[in-house]
């Protein structure tokens, strides 16, 4: 179809409203996290929708398709058996920089509006999109509906917004008068034109392709850039469906399609560092291993890097006065998709002597034991613990989760869940692993990044050992997020002194349903940039405006 300017203008009310939640960091979505909200066939469709794309090929009509790849197997056992478009960037990347005048062209404002009408498009197949991420990523179905679904399509409409912003800080065009006295003026005619920096690259992840890949796609595409989409190779199709909306929105609207293309691998190609090294590629997005993080900020040296590596998330625990509240704030956080979150907390950090609490004083065993049975309570009807838990994404997650009873003395086993529905997937509940923070060689086990649902019960000296390890953890190993819980003002002042000094994102006594692994757009600003977790934060000015630049031309009055 042919897009209206009634559509398209349609999308500026909401945009506005963007702009001014971003400046006022209050709550608000447009795209509802229920799924009732989308009609009452919407869950049947959804679910007919990806069943009918299992064994297909996806076509996108691309440029350069020199044949096929595709091998993703659901965390939950079923093959997809989908095939992609496998490119030749040889062919592809010229044909994407083809559309790109038009684009930078139409300008800030219709970039964005169509943005908004690919958001809508995307939105309106919340449920397909919801049945995609669960079998790619083993969130639980309710999770890929949120996480997948309505939440980050408000990731990327925050992208939108801030591109929007940072581009229309410019005006379009000014007249410029110098006085010279009794002479005439000096006068010129200025334009000022936003144009982006070329091709960017996203390289997808397998745990949340499209809650993390969202900001950077749209953030490079609102800005002028033409994005070629790189998924991981077991998560292609949430980011495939994302491609083909693009693509048919801009078709729509009168652009050229090839402005956002799919980039699918064999298994074992690796093509991510192939195309990370193209001249033509100057924004790469990333999310996943600190290693091929580290790899792409030394040697794609054409391109600006955003990262989001591994971090090493902390919780210190000093004192509550709603003992049982931290414990069940806690258990969800460490259980919440099996762990499988960059914000998921890994270390917690507890006196050795034991913590003040509202029920009395509480031993350094007892607290962990506490949390232990906490855990253990929320995860013991397996109906329950399948919605939270979900699959467990690889293997090497199961791995690390298998090895981590010989790390040191085990205050909760893992326990194998049975799905009914999926009786292939592998569900496992989180350990908790308690160690000795001043043992020998223990710095070495619990400074090291442990994805997946492993936790380490840290036994340290003092509150302000804790403060102490804490500033390190973060400096050195970095930290997506950092939570307390405290009754003393000092306490909560020193943690947050070391959380302003190393940029890392604080949660503060947490004990009813906002959890510090959880973040909103609009408000909450997922990572800082500032540690050696991540490099970008989601979303901020700094994450958009080094994606364009602006080009003025001078001309005689």
């Amino acid at each position: 179809m042919t897009l209206t300017e009634t559509r398209l203008t349609d999308h500026r009310a909401t945009l506005d409203q963007a702009l001014e939640t971003i400046r006022t960091r209050a709550y608000w979505s447009p795209h509802p996290e229920h799924p009732k909200a989308y009609g009452e066939s919407a869950p049947a469709d959804g679910l007919a929708a990806f069943e009918a794309l299992k064994g297909t090929r996806f076509e996108l009509d691309q440029p350069g398709t020199d044949g096929w790849a595709g091998s993703e197997v659901s965390p939950y056992g079923p093959e997809l058996r989908i095939e992609y478009p496998h490119v030749d960037p040889d062919v592809l990347l010229p044909a994407m920089r083809a559309g790109v005048p038009a684009w930078r062209d139409a300008g800030p404002e219709r970039r964005a509006l169509v943005c908004l009408e690919i958001l809508a498009r995307i939105g309106a197949r919340t449920h397909e999109f919801a049945h995609a991420v669960m079998h790619t990523s083993g969130q639980a179905f309710m999770m890929a509906f949120q996480a997948g679904g309505p939440h980050a399509q408000d990731r990327g409409l925050e992208a939108v917004a801030y591109a929007y912003l940072e581009q229309t800080r410019t005006p379009g065009t000014a007249d410029w008068a110098k006085p010279q006295g009794k002479r005439d003026p000096l006068k010129l005619r200025k334009s000022f034109t936003t144009a982006g920096r070329g091709v960017a690259l996203v390289i997808g992840c397998n745990t949340f392709p499209t809650w993390n890949g969202y900001p950077g796609l749209f953030a490079s595409l609102a800005t002028g850039n033409p994005v070629l989409v790189k998924p991981h190779p077991r998560a292609v199709l949430p980011l495939a469906l994302t491609v083909r909306a693009a693509r048919e929105a801009l078709a729509d609207a009168g652009f050229d399609p090839n402005l956002v293309c799919l980039a699918a691998e064999r298994p074992g190609e690796g093509i991510a560092k192939t195309l990370a090294l193209r001249p033509e590629v100057r924004i790469i997005d990333y999310t996943g291993s600190t290693a091929f993080g580290d790899w792409l900020e030394t040697h794609a040296r054409q391109a600006q890097v955003y990262t989001e590596k591994a971090g090493v998330n902390t919780v210190v625990v000093d004192s509550t006065d709603d003992y049982k509240g931290m414990l069940s704030n806690l258990a969800f956080s460490l259980s919440l998709y099996s762990g499988q979150m960059c914000t998921t907390p890994q270390n917690l950090l507890i006196p050795r002597d034991g913590i003040a609490t509202d029920a009395g004083h509480k031993s350094y065993d007892e607290v962990v034991g506490d949390l232990a049975a906490s855990v253990g309570g929320l995860l013991g009807d397996d109906a329950r613990a399948n919605a939270l838990l979900g699959a467990l994404v690889n293997p090497d997650v199961k791995m690390r989760l298998d090895g981590a009873a010989g790390l040191g003395e085990v205050a909760l086993p893992s326990r194998k869940v049975t799905h009914p529905d999926f009786p292939d997937a592998v569900v496992r509940t989180p350990v908790i692993v308690k160690v000795d923070g001043a043992g020998p060689d223990a710095e070495a086990m619990y400074l090291a990044e442990c994805f997946g649902p492993v936790s380490f019960a840290v036994a340290v000296e003092s509150t302000a050992a804790a403060v102490e390890l804490l500033r390190r953890t973060i400096r050195d190993k970095g930290a997506m997020t950092v939570g307390a819980y405290t009754t003393s003002e000092e306490v909560e002042r020193a943690v947050e002194e070391v959380c302003l000094d190393e940029s890392a994102q604080l949660s503060l006594n947490l004990t009813g349903g906002v959890y510090v692994n959880q973040t909103a757009a609009f408000s909450d600003f997922h990572g800082s940039g500032g540690n050696p977790a991540a490099n970008a934060a989601l979303c901020d000015g700094a994450f958009v405006a080094n994606r364009f630049r602006v080009v003025e031309v001078r001309r005689q009055a």
